[in-house]
């Protein structure tokens, strides 16, 4: 049950429609619920969109573009360092509502809102760094002015498991380039958005830049805005089987997409490996977000001279993880998302046990009113097992035998998705080999976590496409125009 802290910050969330400035209700005050996991408990009750909010929501940012895009740089970039200041101002809010809403244990909700905000930073600070170019042309005959300009109306579809950071991830480098934008945030956890986009206004934000629209229903608010020729870009965080759904609506309108897709990330542990610091890389790819990330380590591929080693160590620390409500002192494991994320990863190591894996710790689906399953380890994993080939977005981790390093690389690629691989080897020469043939978008060299705001994000094949954060990340919001002055 909640206590009086956590009542009165989910009093103090706004939970309508936010459209051209203002909270509006939903028509008929049409309303869905929000649960936090471990209880189960219904938190709030939020407005619940049609299609003409979604419509009215796109008219404000419309209607907004032409004098934002016109806002100075650096006023914009101040708008968002305020922005990032108020941020830090709630931070212990923001962190508590994601706990609330998405299970996560408090210490990991708090680094969260520290890695957001840092889109907020970075891309304040990126907007004033918007360049362009001039020159005379080959033939002597003109100069070229190459200048970059904001895209325009922009949709974002957000994920449930980093409800915090997707937001400020996408909506950042919008706002630095000039773009004004309609949210979708998740029906699971939308009450950390609607709890930013107040701070949002807060630090200035004018009317119509920022518009959100909750819904059950994400088909019922998107399609509209997505078929509507007004808008130039949409951003999609979330599963590659949705994400090709959305880019065939988005050809139709030829519309500018960065999608951040599904991952299947390998972990590649060699015979030369430091096992101590592999261990603590590997707890912090699987079980960071409760293994609820796209960039969580899915399949740990370890050199069968050291695999049952890794295995005893890595168990020994899962063995002491607590399992509980994520608001409770020392908790590592909070629920999942909610009971089909649960029977997903019961499904997948059921499968991997049936064809030969060993179960060292957890495969079990916990009692009690929350949706919880036990932090897992199996090793021996057999080829053909589906835990190789899904996406497990839970706490298993799952180890896979290698003899020869064109084994480790053979088995890392043998994926559609592409996103992010971790290796763990002293050689620097090899090394440098797995970073030009391991076909991913983000490495981690001896390292179990990649993401940073000044680093471009984003994955190679079905794991998606374009780059969030970094120097790159702004360039999805802008467009290139050329411009010839002759000389006469």
């Amino acid at each position: 049950m909640t206590n009086d802290r956590e009542n009165t910050l989910l009093a103090s969330v706004p939970t309508r429609l936010f459209i051209g400035g203002e909270w509006v209700d939903a028509p008929e005050g049409a309303t869905f619920d929000v649960r936090d996991p471990a209880t189960n408990e219904v938190i709030a009750r939020v407005a619940d969109a049609s299609a003409d909010d979604a419509t009215r929501a796109l008219d404000a940012a419309v209607a907004a573009q032409d004098a934002w895009a016109a806002t100075a740089p650096r006023t914009r970039g101040e708008i968002l360092r305020r922005a990032w200041e108020l941020v830090q101002e709630r931070k212990e809010d923001i962190a508590l509502l994601m706990t609330l809403e998405m299970g996560k244990p408090l210490a990991e909700a708090r680094g969260e809102v520290g890695y957001g905000g840092e889109f907020l930073r970075w891309f304040s600070e990126e907007a004033v760094r918007i360049t362009g170019r001039y020159g005379l042309n080959p033939e002597g005959t003109g100069r070229m002015v190459v200048s970059q300009r904001p895209v325009g109306p922009s949709f974002f579809i957000t994920p449930w498991n980093f409800p915090f950071a997707m937001a400020t991830r996408k909506i950042a480098p919008a706002l630095a380039a000039g773009c004004t934008v309609v949210i979708k945030p998740p029906q699971l956890t939308p009450l950390t958005t609607l709890f930013f986009t107040q701070l949002l206004a807060d630090a200035g934000v004018p009317a119509g830049v920022v518009n959100v629209v909750t819904s059950a229903s994400s088909r019922r608010v998107s399609e509209p805005i997505i078929s509507d020729p007004r808008l130039r870009k949409l951003s999609f965080t979330g599963s590659t089987e949705v994400g090709r759904k959305l880019i065939a609506q988005a050809a139709e309108g030829v519309l500018r997409v960065s999608m951040e897709l599904g991952g299947n990330a390998p972990f590649v542990v060699f015979e030369d490996a430091d096992l101590d610091k592999a261990v603590e890389g590997a707890l912090a790819a699987k079980f960071r977000n409760i293994g609820q990330a796209c960039t969580a380590a899915n399949r740990f591929i370890v050199h069968s001279s050291v695999a049952e080693e890794f295995a005893a160590k890595i168990t020994e620390r899962v063995q002491e993880m607590r399992i509980g409500r994520g608001t409770e002192d020392g908790v590592a494991i909070g629920p999942l998302i909610d009971g089909d994320a649960v029977a997903k990863a019961d499904e997948l190591v059921t499968d991997a046990t049936e064809r030969g894996a060993t179960l060292l710790t957890g495969g079990d689906k916990l009692e009690g009113p929350g949706t919880f399953y036990a932090p897992t380890v199996i090793t021996g994993v057999q080829p053909g097992s589906a835990i190789l080939r899904e996406e497990i977005f839970g706490p298993v981790l799952a180890i896979a035998t290698f003899d020869t390093e064109d084994d480790a690389v053979r088995l890392a690629n043998d994926t559609e998705y592409g996103l992010v691989s971790y290796v763990y080897t002293q050689d620097l020469a090899r090394g440098h080999r797995m970073i030009d043939r391991l076909e991913t978008g983000m490495m981690g060299l001896n390292a179990g976590v990649v993401s940073n705001a000044a680093a471009p994000f984003g994955g190679v094949k079905q794991s998606g496409v374009g780059r969030e954060g970094g120097f790159e990340g702004i360039h999805e919001y802008l467009s290139t125009k050329y411009t010839l002055i002759p000389n006469d």
